[in-house]
């Protein structure tokens, strides 16, 4: 009979060949490699067959249909299949063709079109009951619940693991072609993708349970009644004696008691590598020097990159103050010295300097709370000589907390805190001109952003993260500076989490992402996005958590990343800053062989895998028990002393009122499935007999032993960062939020002796918890546990969650008031479906659609209702949109709900508009069409806007074009008393005449350099008027109209052809032109909103 042994060497030979194999693909599909290698590596299971998860559309016949194609899936064939998460763009240009010459699929034989998402599925053939056992109780706890044996004889017993993450949608059938939309197929694409991500993160905690496990580590021989691991039988060191260990219940360690550290690379791009964080050693001036957040660094490129020139920040020597002193960091010698120099920029933060050639370019900072910086300052670190710049060109906006990056001798710089908003705008500076141009560019632009990241690579920007005044962002954006073009990338592998106030940085092939808000304290993490192959990739950093990467800088320098700085500051541990620390990035050179699955002998992490956010350390005891979800484990262990790292995450929580006494019983228990850890609590008289909800309490101790617990909670993942820290009782008390894992270590009803300061002694060494105030990277989690015990640290409700719990979502809180006002009133319920679910904001308004609150009924108990919807959505009054008027003078039809009037500011690329939005309308469509007129050079020029409104286009002529003169033509009165408030608002009514009425009767003739005609559907009418405004030699106009998608260019040839006519008619003998055509936006389905630019020239005679 063929035995397991070698059907599992056939099948494994199988996987490693050059040749195909059998699957309709003919390859493994690489995102499941590490899994699929880490499950081969046990002795006891290896995979037959496996799929890491598909989105496709598939064409399936039907009972009657008579196709001979090659059935796959179930008959049928593939139309489109991808293993990562799809495109939207590539499969709506393959069901929807963008042209005729490309046909979409047919379905003329009654097949059904459906797109679909499965998840991953693995068959494991097992080499015995027993083991399929373990497998499955493991495969179902990381939440792939339909797992189960599916097949059991005397010759094979074989394992599916697969969940329950699915969809099935017909796109269309039965001949009758493509049913849906496209819009409906993007929406689609989108849940799939959902889909595809929650896979992923399935699939990564199958691997990291597994790696836990045991599997995965070096091969374990048989050696009798035990297992020798990493050594031979005789090798007291390296054996574990068990008495009941079988293959199936292997703990794979080293021969110093840790988890092996073999490379893998996870379904999502998880490296299991560990990076070394070293500390640098600094010689020279004190290391408190670089005790900074908010500063900037930079990497001299022409002293053979060995050097770091490093400006101002917060912190410093001495008291923390806002600084501007200039550092140069040696980093082959540690040596730090000050740069002397005269008529420095003065002390600042959020800042950002940048390297072009040999100096440093520093822009704008903040220096104090109400001074905001935009100066742009020269420092050549060769002759220590700082220079203010004077730059031309736009309008450059003070800021702070902007990004910035260097292209050649190009700066861009994106975002920031801008006064009292968060800007969108893109400027660049040219360092070989000193002028400053704010880039009016295509693409998906990125929202409003600050404490983001901006890094150069090549041509191209890549831009990470920030924060929009709301919530942390983890887009990422690319920016083609030769195309002038955004895109919002896509890439493969698992998105890392938002953050702000992180840092970024290029190296080799590599875009790494390191630190930011919010902080993950159970452990450093390096993000990578391999450029060549579009896929994010992680590796751990070997960092006990007393690192606080915020607001660094990180530099490479040669092969290492060197991060300076970075910090926080909290009323109740005071501020912290991080020492300057060295990661050799080498090692990452190496991970493209590791994914094709060779090892590489890389740096060891002395701390073991990470798994979940606790690690525990167990001291063996005299029968220890360890499980993972199937039987218990029992472990004759070395003698006293010796430990081994195990990571849990348990479950089943319970508390109590008590004060936290955490002892070793001698009979611990220690689960991964749901055995209760037998720590045990003293009572002090309160029954602990109900479940808790571990975001609902916090620990509470005084305020002398608050950094202590705080770094305790930090270091094992136990600190809740989703909610505050605060003090109680005058300040004598600091409350911790606390996790569900702590929660967990928390429970048991069983009265126990507890440990007091005076004891704590004789269990462990304080020195675990002394000398400078941190805790040592010996201090383990029964360690810590037995110090907050001393510390007579209790737990308790916290009721500052409970008192704003509902305020997490604006919608959510919404409907929940209104929910409850109507039922107070009795009112039906089905009066909840006119609630909105989107809305405005102009200024401190909240615009509601039209559609909502339509009911009459809404409005007879208005005075109580509409407060509660403003409040709720964060705004100050409260307004429904109208349409607007079909009116030739286009007045607003918005309703105040709530609210004196409706005047309103809005600030636009620098430029103020104000308007009253109950009589006037306003353009925010038009944003991209302002920029490209701001950017215009207009000085020396006279100018017509025929249609004028609030000053959309006459502002942005007269502010950031410089126009000299400005002739605004408006016959709407309110239109009219805006614009007049935003022309004195702005400091430009000087240079601006108001022609109030009909423009053909009131606009001035033969005086324009330039014609603006921005009126919607259609300009046409004034077209006369324009052409009569020109001055004699000629000039341009530039013309507002709305036309069909496909019939772009016949509008185009009508305007062309118009202006001629006219121009003759009117007795001018011009050269007329088509000098542009801009696409501002889509007006309405297929309509495009179109601006031509018609340059008339004078013909010399």
């Amino acid at each position: 009979m063929e035995t397991f042994e070698k059907r599992k060497a056939e099948t494994l030979a199988s996987m490693t060949s050059s040749s195909p194999d059998k699957s309709p693909k003919g390859s493994i599909d690489e995102p499941i490699i590490p899994l699929l290698n880490t499950i081969n590596s046990h002795p006891s299971y290896f995979t037959t067959s496996s799929c890491s998860g598909r989105i496709s559309v598939l064409s399936h016949p039907t009972a009657t249909s008579t196709s001979t194609a090659k059935k796959k899936a179930k008959g049928g064939k593939w139309v489109f299949l991808t293993h990562h998460k799809a495109d939207p763009d590539s499969l709506l240009n393959l069901l929807f063709p963008p042209t005729s010459e490309i046909k979409p699929p047919t379905l003329t034989d009654p097949s059904d079109l459906v797109l679909r998402f499965e998840p991953l599925i693995i068959a494991i053939e097992c080499k015995d009951v027993g083991s399929a056992t373990k497998l499955v109780s493991l495969a179902i706890s990381c939440g792939f619940r339909e797992s189960g044996i599916t097949s059991v004889s005397n010759k094979r017993v074989i394992v599916a693991v697969r969940c329950s993450i699915r969809l099935e949608v017909p796109l269309g059938g039965g001949g009758e072609g493509i049913l849906v939309s496209p819009e409906y197929v993007r929406y689609l694409v989108g849940i799939a993708n959902e889909k595809m991500e929650a896979n992923w993160r399935r699939t990564d905690g199958f691997l990291n349970a597994l790696v836990s496990s045991g599997f995965g580590g070096d091969e374990v021989e048989e050696s009798g009644g035990g297992e020798t691991v990493n050594g031979e039988a005789g090798d007291e060191d390296s054996s574990i004696k068990g008495e009941a260990m079988d293959s199936g219940d292997q703990l794979n360690l080293l021969s110093n008691g840790k988890v092996p550290d073999e490379n893998h690379v996870g379904s999502s791009g998880f490296v299991y590598i560990s990076l070394p964080m070293n500390p640098m050693r600094i010689i020279g001036e004190p290391v408190e020097k670089l005790f900074l957040w908010g500063h900037s660094a930079c990497t001299l490129d022409n002293i053979n990159r060995s050097k770091i020139l490093i400006f101002g920040g917060f912190g410093g020597i001495g008291r923390h103050a806002r600084r501007n002193d200039s550092s140069l960091l040696d980093l082959l010698c540690g040596q730090l010295e000050t740069i002397s120099v005269q008529g420095a920029p003065s002390p600042r933060m959020g800042h950002t300097s940048s390297m072009v050639g040999d100096c440093m370019i520093l822009i704008g900072g903040r220096a104090d709370p109400v001074n905001i910086l935009n100066d742009v300052w020269v420092l050549n670190p060769t002759t220590s000589e700082w220079k203010l710049l004077e730059c031309t060109g736009s309008v450059f906006p003070p800021r702070h907390r902007h990004a910035a990056a260097a292209v050649d001798s190009k700066i861009y710089v994106f975002g920031g805190l801008v006064g009292h908003s968060i800007s969108s705008a893109l400027y660049v500076l040219d360092m070989s001109s000193f002028e400053w141009n704010e880039i009016c560019v295509q693409g998906e632009w990125p929202s409003p952003r600050h404490s983001h990241t901006l890094a150069a690579s090549g041509y191209k920007l890549y831009m990470f993260g920030g924060y929009d005044g709301d919530k942390a962002l983890g887009d990422l954006y690319s920016f083609d500076t030769n195309k002038c073009l955004w895109k919002k990338e896509n890439m493969a592998g698992r998105t890392p989490h938002a953050r702000f106030s992180h840092s970024m940085f290029v190296y080799e092939n590599y875009l790494g992402i390191i630190g930011g808000c919010p902080v993950r304290q159970h452990y450093q993490e390096l993000v990578l996005l391999d450029l060549r192959f579009r896929l994010w990739k992680y590796v751990m950093l070997n960092s006990i958590g007393k690192d606080l990467f915020v607001r660094c800088t990180a530099c490479v320098v040669g092969d290492d990343l060197v991060m300076i700085g970075g910090g926080a500051s909290c009323y109740a541990f005071g501020t912290k800053f991080s020492e300057p620390i060295k990661i050799n990035l080498l090692p990452l050179l190496s991970l493209s062989s590791i994914e094709n699955g060779v090892e590489h002998s890389v740096y060891k992490d002395e701390g073991g895998v990470e798994q979940g956010h606790s690690e525990f350390k167990v001291q063996q005891n005299s029968n220890s028990q360890i499980s993972n979800g199937g039987p218990i484990l029992n472990f004759e262990t070395e003698p006293q002393g010796t430990a081994v790292n195990c990571h849990i995450i348990a479950a089943g929580v319970e508390q109590g009122n008590s004060e936290l006494k955490v002892q070793q019983s001698s009979n611990s228990k220690i689960s991964n499935g749901g055995l209760i850890l037998n720590f045990e609590s003293e009572p002090r008289g309160t029954d602990v007999n109900h479940h808790m909800i571990a975001s609902h309490w916090v620990l509470q101790l005084e305020r002398k032993h608050a950094k202590l617990a705080k770094d305790m909670l930090k270091k094992f993942g136990w600190l809740d960062l989703g909610r505050k820290v605060y003090s109680v009782e005058n300040g004598i008390h600091i409350c911790f939020p606390i996790t569900e894992n702590f929660c967990t270590i928390y429970l048991d009803k069983q009265n126990h002796t507890g440990v007091t300061l005076e004891e704590l002694d004789d269990l462990h060494s304080l020195k675990a918890f002394t000398g400078d105030g941190m805790i040592s990277k010996d201090c383990t989690c029964l360690m810590a546990l037995d110090l907050l015990m001393a510390l007579r640290a209790t737990i308790h409700a916290d009721e500052i969650v409970k008192a704003r719990k509902a305020s997490s979502s604006p919608l959510k809180v919404m409907n929940e008031a209104v929910a409850s006002l109507i039922m107070h009133r009795g009112l039906p319920t089905e009066l909840l479906d006119q609630l909105p679910t989107r809305w405005d904001r102009l200024g401190d308004i909240v615009v509601l659609p039209v559609s909502s609150f339509k009911d009459p009924v809404w409005d007879s108990f208005g005075d109580e209702l509409w407060p509660i919807v403003a409040k709720s959505l964060g705004g100050q009054r409260l307004a429904r949109q109208g349409r607007i008027a079909p009116t030739q003078t286009r007045d607003s039809r918005l309703e105040i709900l709530m609210g004196d009037n409706g005047w309103v500011d809005h600030r636009e690329n620098g430029i103020l508009y104000s308007f009253d939005s109950t009589k006037c309308m306003f353009s925010w469509g038009n944003l991209s069409e302002k920029l490209r007129m701001a950017h215009l050079d207009c000085r020396d020029e006279v100018i017509v806007d025929l249609f004028a409104g609030i000053g959309y286009f006459v502002l942005p002529f007269l502010v950031r074009a410089n126009a000299k003169l400005v002739y605004a033509c408006e016959w709407n009165p309110h239109a009219v008393e805006a614009l007049r408030r935003n022309l004195h608002a702005n400091s430009v009514a000087e240079r601006c005449i108001i022609l109030e009425g009909d423009n053909r009767v009131t606009a001035p003739k033969g005086v324009a350099d330039r014609v603006c005609l921005g009126l919607l559907p259609t300009s046409e009418g004034s077209w006369v008027t324009g052409v009569r405004a020109l001055r004699n030699e000629g000039g341009m106009l530039h013309l507002h109209g709305n036309a069909k998608d496909s019939n772009e260019a016949i509008w185009t040839e009508h305007v062309l052809k118009s202006i001629i006519e006219i121009s003759r008619s009117e007795g001018y003998i011009w050269e007329v032109s088509i000098e542009h055509v801009e696409r501002v936006k889509w007006y309405a389905p297929h309509i495009r909103h179109l601006v031509v630019d018609v340059r008339c020239k004078q013909i010399q005679r």
